[in-house]
């Protein structure tokens, strides 16, 4: 629960931003739903929609609407923040997302993640190193974004964080599994990307013929599975 009054940012002439850190930690995503939560239960009259991120809360709405309200304030900035840091006081303590444990295999390296090198000699490590933090975390989706079906996951071991790319590649496979300063992920499509990438797995991430398309959703669980090339094509195959 906020302790204070919320820090909040213009972002638009339809849009604020409210922070709760710069973090990727999961007190602050419980924060961002906990407020997210309570403003669709209450919203005021105006308000549009919100994107969650995570550790932001942007807050949509109609400019025409809110400045015709009584809320406090002489422009929509200040009516809208009003609202929202009296909002924050009504918040309570809020329980993680409730999700799936969803195991992903990925065969690391070669060609399947041509950065992987990379990542191990900008941190210092070898690569077996990087291939061991990086498939012994725990990891949460915190949100879906980007493309479709695109999970950004939290809970990365801080010793592989890597800049992203100076030059983004013009086409990522599907599958590929990179790493964007401290942030993992799996590109669900075949699609330009910046991350560095170190690997790839078989797993369809997103199918429009699924009932449910993405196959992670915020809330879920994810944990790397290493695995050789062999048991990538036979899962590849499958």
């Amino acid at each position: 629960m906020p302790d204070g009054a919320l820090k909040i940012y213009y972002l638009s002439e339809v849009a604020v931003t409210v922070e709760f850190g710069q973090q990727i930690a999961e007190n602050l995503l419980n924060m961002v739903n906990g407020l997210n939560k309570l403003l669709y239960q209450k919203p005021f009259p105006g308000f549009n929609t919100t994107v969650p991120a995570y550790a932001t809360l942007t807050v949509f709405y109609d400019p025409v609407l809110v400045i015709k309200t009584d809320l406090p304030g002489t422009s929509c900035f200040e009516k809208v923040s009003a609202y929202l840091n009296d909002l924050s006081l009504q918040m309570t303590p809020t329980k993680p997302a409730e999700g799936d444990i969803v195991t992903i295999e990925v065969c690391y390296g070669g060609t399947f993640g041509p950065d992987l090198a990379e990542v191990a000699r900008f941190n210092g490590l070898n690569i077996n190193d990087v291939i061991k933090l990086h498939s012994a975390a725990t990891y949460k989706v915190y949100m879906i974004g980007f493309v479709p079906g695109f999970a950004y996951l939290g809970g990365m071991d801080e010793r592989l964080a890597t800049p992203r790319r100076a030059t983004p590649r013009p086409l990522v496979p599907a599958g590929a599994v990179g790493i964007a300063g401290q942030q993992t992920g799996v590109y669900p499509l075949e699609t330009p990307g910046g991350w560095q990438i170190i690997g790839q797995t078989p797993l369809n991430l997103f199918d429009l013929g699924r009932q449910q398309p993405s196959l992670l959703k915020a809330g879920d669980t994810v944990i790397f599975k290493p695995v050789d090339e062999r048991e990538f094509n036979r899962l590849a195959a499958r």
